[in-house]
């Protein structure tokens, strides 16, 4: 079955070569292609894709706006695109239910790839650019607000979850979270699940956010 996509974006160049490099792929269908936020909106509800591709600066209705939309009242994973690495609203983004985001520079392979690991379930975890912005973002909003009650959210965690969401946070893998804690990637997979349902969150973006928000994880761990 093939992944179905729609690509969101007000540049029509960017959003035709988006559009042509996906349809490339024999497992890739572009259902659809929208020219600003109300459109895409309008698009996920139409043709209920595996995934959109979003810019983050969008006319009628941002980019912002959009992802929480779709977010809250569909099961399609959104990407967000922007031009630049260190965009304050790719974190809102984040928190609205985004599964992650990637330059408008996106190599070719890099661009197929993230459509198929979102499409799988995963989240756009590997680039430090995005543990970079979560990081810088989340130690600037601390500074603002109070934090004293946040590390209570992760009492409902049992000691191992806690460490799981830990190790995850740092931008480990299954694979190398299960050795670390010399388990199988199964019971891995089980204590992310696990993590994911006691915490109210959609995917592994949002645990990474909220393991730094909550101070569990702090700017500079686990990170070269």
């Amino acid at each position: 079955m093939s992944i179905r996509v729609v690509v969101a974006d007000d540049q029509e160049l960017v959003r035709s070569g988006f559009s042509m490099i996906l349809e490339a792929q024999p497992d890739i269908e572009v259902v659809a292609e929208a020219g600003d936020g109300a459109e895409a909106v309008a698009a996920v509800r139409r043709h209920a894709p595996d995934v959109l591709l979003l810019d983050i600066r969008m006319p009628v209705m941002d980019g912002l706006e959009a992802a929480r939309r779709v977010c809250g009242q569909s099961a399609c994973k959104v990407v967000m695109l922007t031009t630049f690495d260190l965009d304050e609203y790719v974190y809102d983004a984040l928190c609205a239910g985004a599964s992650g985001f990637l330059l408008k520079d996106v190599r070719r392979d890099d661009l197929v790839h993230a459509v198929r690991v979102v499409a799988g379930g995963d989240s756009l975890l590997a680039p430090t650019v995005t543990r970079r912005l979560v990081a810088d973002l989340v130690r600037r909003r601390r500074r603002e607000a109070a934090a004293e009650v946040a590390p209570r959210r992760l009492e409902v965690l049992t000691a191992r979850e806690t460490e799981t969401l830990s190790m995850l946070a740092c931008g480990l893998t299954n694979a190398e979270i299960a050795s670390a804690l010399f388990v199988s990637e199964h019971t891995v997979k089980t204590h992310v699940s696990n993590v994911l349902s006691k915490l109210g969150l959609r995917d592994r973006v949002q645990a990474v956010i909220c393991a730094y928000e909550t101070g569990l994880v702090t700017p500079g761990d686990g990170q070269s």
